[in-house]
């Protein structure tokens, strides 16, 4: 078991528009250079996945809306996670209930069950479980044993907290 002193990336805060995920991807690239990079490349493609539906099924699609970006790495897994502004009235879920053809014809709603294949966990939960304030939506990515990891990483590491200034 690959075990490490945790890190706590500081949150990242993101205006809720889709032109800012090139941004997003840029960050998160940087924040885990050292780590393998095909690894780095599923997380980043599973993050954009999962800031893509903050912006376009919630209240941080709108003109002043926003989404936090939070990261950690702990006992050889990464985490990523991101917080909408709410207002959805709905939980992130995979749909379950298609056929065959309805699958192969939809369009969409097909990125979380991508997160769910790519990563070893997802999951979500409520800003607030009494109202629809926002929802913190994550995906867990193991290191598997024995590949280097990066070792100079403190148990904090600050970034800049609003990515779009």
């Amino acid at each position: 078991m690959n075990t490490t002193a945790p890190t706590v990336w500081e949150p990242r805060t993101y205006p809720g528009h889709l032109s800012h995920l090139r941004e997003v991807r840029r960050h998160i690239a940087h924040d885990l250079n050292g780590f393998d990079g095909d690894l780095v490349e599923t997380l980043i493609l599973c993050a954009s996945e999962l800031f893509a539906n903050c912006v376009k099924y919630t209240d941080s699609g709108t003109a002043e809306g926003e989404v936090i970006r939070f990261l950690s790495w702990e006992n050889g897994r990464l985490r990523i996670g991101f917080t909408d502004n709410g207002g959805s009235g709905a939980l992130p879920c995979i749909p379950d209930q298609r056929t065959d053809d309805e699958w192969a014809w939809a369009e969409g709603q097909r990125g979380l069950l991508m997160v769910e294949t790519l990563s070893t966990g997802w999951g979500y939960l409520r800003a607030a479980p009494w109202a629809d304030l926002g929802t913190h939506v994550w995906a867990e990515f193991a290191i598997p044993p024995d590949t280097p990891v990066p070792r100079h990483l403190a148990a904090y590491v600050f970034t800049a907290l609003h990515a779009g200034d």
